[in-house]
């Protein structure tokens, strides 16, 4: 993070609280946790603001649109590129009102409504969009506009902490969709929290693909090995340096541990397991660790893997993670474009990619200039990056493209 000038505005002064006690099978267990929240800082110069975020030798940075609202999940569809709403309860899609061809929506439209949209996903000609409970499809028409939406799912778990739900269409044909847990740590009341789910395009057929996900919202396959990748949101009050955030390899009929066990089969203090489910050590044995973990809560959300021919060939399969960052930290996390470098198929690091959205200044104090969520790929092979904050858009290129 670097030091920069103090801009006028005032920036979230922060609290820490403190449970202690005896917790779950522990005694005199001690569970901390830092409130931390940045304000949004506002760079009204487009050169200016972009100039702000570092990315690597190679890769230049532009700011692709202003004004969006709470952009969220991002799809592109040829030279269409849209993104889910889930404040404004729609799907917009992004307009170069100029005609200039130089990058940049200077206007937007609406194509879909429904409450809390926030997953996208495009095969072919229609576009697979998901509710808290719902999910559609729609056809794409030429001039990029949607068609009626088609209810194909209209009772999946209630949202609770986590409604944001994501999908997407494997390799194998059959759609999934991410559901998040209700809570932070707890016993849920539906069987389909906290995993993801598996069935046929048309909504039927549907089963637990995965459990034990606290909150996959990224999640794609990589390219050479079709293997299905996820990124799951740590549990909070943990402490500053405790949840991890994790990157599983998403096995059907796996569970990854949530809420009883986290990281590297360590034991959530949290709460113990309900009578007659066994114990810590017994949901440790049956539980898949992870395979990549990042800093904690820095909050993984949209995850694509780089299948563009713009970068340079070190990125290329690679999986690129929007960071939306942390609340639960002091200092904060996230708050970036994350990257994990995949060869042979296999991770073999997660670190940041495009970062300087995060300010600290003297005290030390924090703002920032996006909350990440969106990020995705353009037919040029670009990647776009949405902030559901500031409703910024910004395009992230190879030097000479």
């Amino acid at each position: 993070m670097r030091r920069l000038p103090l801009l006028a505005l005032v920036l979230a002064t922060p609290a820490t609280a403190q449970v202690e006690g005896t917790v779950g099978e522990y005694s005199d267990a001690t569970v901390t946790g830092s409130i931390l929240e940045p304000e949004p800082v506002t760079v009204t110069d487009d050169a200016e603001l972009a100039s702000l975020v570092t990315v690597p030798e190679g890769f230049t940075v532009s700011v692709a649109g202003r004004d969006l609202g709470g952009i969220r999940i991002l799809a592109t569809h040829g030279d269409h590129v849209y993104a889910t709403r889930r404040q404004e309860g729609d799907v917009i899609r992004l307009i170069d009102a100029d005609g200039d061809g130089d990058g940049v929506f200077e206007d937007h439209a609406t194509v879909a409504t429904a409450d809390q949209m926030h997953g996208i996903w495009i095969d072919g000609d229609t576009a697979y969009l998901a509710t808290v409970k719902e999910v559609f499809t729609a056809p794409i028409q030429e001039d990029g506009s949607f068609g009626d939406l088609t209810p194909l799912v209209d009772d999946l778990p209630d949202g609770g902490q986590h409604p944001n739900r994501t999908l997407a269409l494997g390799p194998d044909g059959l759609l999934y969709v991410s559901v998040g847990s209700t809570c932070n740590a707890c016993a849920e009341t539906s069987e389909e929290s906290a995993t993801i789910l598996r069935m046929r395009p048309d909504g039927s057929g549907r089963t637990i693909f995965a459990e034990g996900l606290r909150n996959t919202i990224g999640f794609g396959w990589e390219p050479g090995t079709g293997a299905l990748w996820g990124a799951d949101h740590g549990i909070d009050w943990l402490g500053d340096e405790e949840q991890i955030e994790e990157l599983n390899l998403i096995a059907e009929g796996t569970h990854y541990g949530w809420p009883y066990i986290y990281g590297d089969d360590e034991f959530n203090p949290q709460d113990n397991p309900p009578p007659g489910e066994g114990t810590l050590a017994d949901w440790a044995e049956r539980s898949e660790e992870p395979v990549q973990g990042y800093t904690p809560h820095a909050a993984p959300m949209q995850m694509v893997f780089y299948t563009g021919d713009a970068f340079p060939e070190a990125y290329r399969g690679d999986a690129f993670i929007a960071m939306r960052g942390s609340w639960n930290r002091r200092p904060p996390s996230g708050y970036e474009l994350a990257r994990i470098d995949f060869e042979n198929g296999q991770p073999v690091s997660w670190e940041p990619f495009a970062t300087g959205f995060l300010i600290e200044y003297d005290g030390p104090r924090y703002g920032f200039l996006g909350r990440l969520v969106g990020a995705a790929q353009t037919a040029e092979g670009d990647l776009l990056l949405g902030d559901d904050t500031q409703g910024i858009l910004y395009r992230i290129s190879a030097t000479g493209n």
